[in-house]
């Protein structure tokens, strides 16, 4: 390879410095990041105390995250007023759906679910190679209790609210089927912290009589941490046991158990993001239903509508918009999911779905 001289190289410099010295070519306005509504994740994020906490775990990443883990676990189960033998806690709430698949479905034990609701639960059992046998909503879209139950069941999924539907079934209907369950039930209360209906309730307390229930949490959702996953199952010790001989070691990392302890702790902050979602979300029901649309009455951080068209090309000209929104759910095919962002990612959507509908 022939010498880069020196007078190659200031040539080339100069070259490269006339370049840059004239004025960019004026290519348009900025193309706007795309809206991100398809994950039901919280808009406003973790509150400053987690983030801290996070900066502050950065000091002990060279260590395994056990002590970590106890304390947040301590935390968790103070709150839910059971020692820390009750509570497993696992890579977020997706953790506790594949342990549960796990440890309680399989060939001969089949796992029970709604049509449509969260699938992951599902697809874990038919990887363990268990039969699911999917259960239509009711006509009010909660789980239809009654008939959710088989001989031949290992375990009953029961997404409380209701993804994608943001629906609930009212307490009344769980309590009652909870009083003798022939299976396993894990109840998915991921969206818990959003509900203001009088006719909703946690089934977290009812653990301590029914060695039959497993409930499930998540932080993804009202404390803003679904990239850093941290999720808790509460149930009665032997099954704690049960889904723990599931799991690998050490899946919760040090950053998340310390963001957890943080954002138990901001109890304000949990209020302020229940507060701001239920007003952006009614003012953006309030405008589909001006439109004509109707709109599955919303106890979540997202809400599904009926579009009265196939929604596979309403998503896929929302994304050409700009507007990412939730993937379509056979069950519900003119059905759209979308996340409450914040105020002006609302905006931007109707303005888009307007635009796609017209």
């Amino acid at each position: 390879m022939a010498a880069f001289s020196r007078r190659a190289f200031l040539g080339s410099s100069a070259a490269a410095a006339a370049v840059l010295a004239k004025p960019p070519r004026y290519l348009g306005p900025p193309v706007r990041a795309a809206v991100r509504l398809s994950a039901n994740e919280n808009p406003y994020g973790a509150c400053p105390g987690a983030m801290a906490a996070m900066r502050d775990a950065c000091a002990r990443a060279w260590r395994y995250p056990d002590e970590a883990v106890d304390e947040v676990r301590a935390d968790i189960a103070r709150m839910h007023g059971v020692a820390p033998e009750w509570i497993h806690v696992t890579d977020g709430s997706s953790e506790i759906l594949k342990l549960a698949a796990g440890a309680y479905t399989g060939p001969g034990r089949r796992l029970v679910t709604a049509d449509p609701t969260f699938e992951s639960c599902a697809k874990h059992a038919e990887a363990a190679g268990a039969e699911v046998t999917k259960v239509p909503l009711d006509a009010s879209f909660a789980h239809d209790l009654g008939k959710m139950t088989a001989s031949d069941a290992g375990l009953v999924y029961v997404c409380n609210p209701n993804n994608p539907t943001a629906s609930i079934t009212p307490a009344a209907r769980m309590r009652d089927f909870l009083r003798a369950p022939q299976a396993m039930v894990l109840v998915d209360e991921a969206y818990h912290h959003y509900v203001d209906s009088p006719q909703y309730e946690s089934v977290a307390p009812l653990v301590k009589m029914q060695p039959r229930l497993i409930v499930g949490r998540t932080f993804s959702k009202i404390y803003g941490l679904a990239g850093a996953r941290l999720g808790y199952a509460i149930a009665q010790p032997e099954v704690i046991e049960k889904l723990a001989s599931q799991a690998a070691f050490d899946t919760v990392n040090i950053f998340a158990a310390a963001a957890g302890r943080a954002s138990l702790a901001d109890a304000a902050w949990a209020a302020e993001g229940k507060r701001r979602n239920a007003a952006t979300r009614a003012n953006v029901v309030s405008e589909l239903q001006r439109r004509g649309f109707t709109v599955i009455p919303s106890q979540a951080n997202f809400i599904m509508f009926d579009t009265r068209k196939p929604v596979k090309p309403l998503i896929a000209a929302l994304k050409e918009r700009g507007v990412e929104v939730g993937r379509l759910f056979p069950a519900l095919p003119t059905h759209l999911r979308v996340t409450i962002g914040r105020p002006d990612d609302m905006e931007r959507f109707l303005s888009a779905f307007a635009a796609v509908v017209a």
